[in-house]
């Protein structure tokens, strides 16, 4: 099965963030209160996040979860 286009750049955000802030995959996993293997499937974009843990996980790095989302093809002229 394959990932969400979505999906995975959700989750390549969420970890360039985690990078930024020098966070792991643990600390995430402890973080939205989930076992490491739950929040590795999300993180590799095998399962999306939803939009309360993307509301956490803002929370928690102290950042507008709009941030962790993909930008949008700008509207054509």
């Amino acid at each position: 099965m394959t990932n969400h286009p979505t999906a995975e750049a959700v989750a390549s955000e969420v970890r360039a963030e985690l990078a930024r802030q020098q966070k792991t995959a643990g600390d995430l996993a402890a973080a939205l209160n989930m076992t490491a293997h739950t929040a590795g499937r999300r993180l590799r974009g095998e399962v999306p996040f939803d939009v309360i843990e993307l509301a956490q996980i803002g929370l928690w790095l102290g950042i507008d979860p709009k941030r962790l989302l993909p930008e949008t093809g700008k509207a054509a002229s």
